[in-house]
């Protein structure tokens, strides 16, 4: 995978492989032991169903290992990204 500045990824749109938005990334969470990164932290998009993802203080937790692509958007498998 090719490496991106975390400011760049700031604020950036969260797309689902079906082309469908998801929201906007607010954070990124990760293990502080081994350096991986865990979850995304995306604000919801009003249309998105939020009841079958892991949610935590309003936002929605997308698996890092549900990343695709990483371009104009954060493309993310959804089916890899609901519970």
């Amino acid at each position: 995978m090719v490496k991106v500045m975390a400011k760049k990824l700031s604020n950036k749109k969260i797309m689902g492989t079906d082309g469908s938005d998801m929201g906007i990334l607010y954070n990124i969470t990760c293990d502080m032991r081994t350096g991986d990164l865990v979850d995304l932290m995306v604000r919801p998009d009003m249309t998105l169903n939020v009841e079958n993802y892991r949610t935590e203080d309003g936002f929605v937790l997308v698996p890092f290992s549900a990343v695709r692509a990483v371009k104009d958007y954060i493309v993310v498998d959804k089916k890899a990204s609901t519970t």
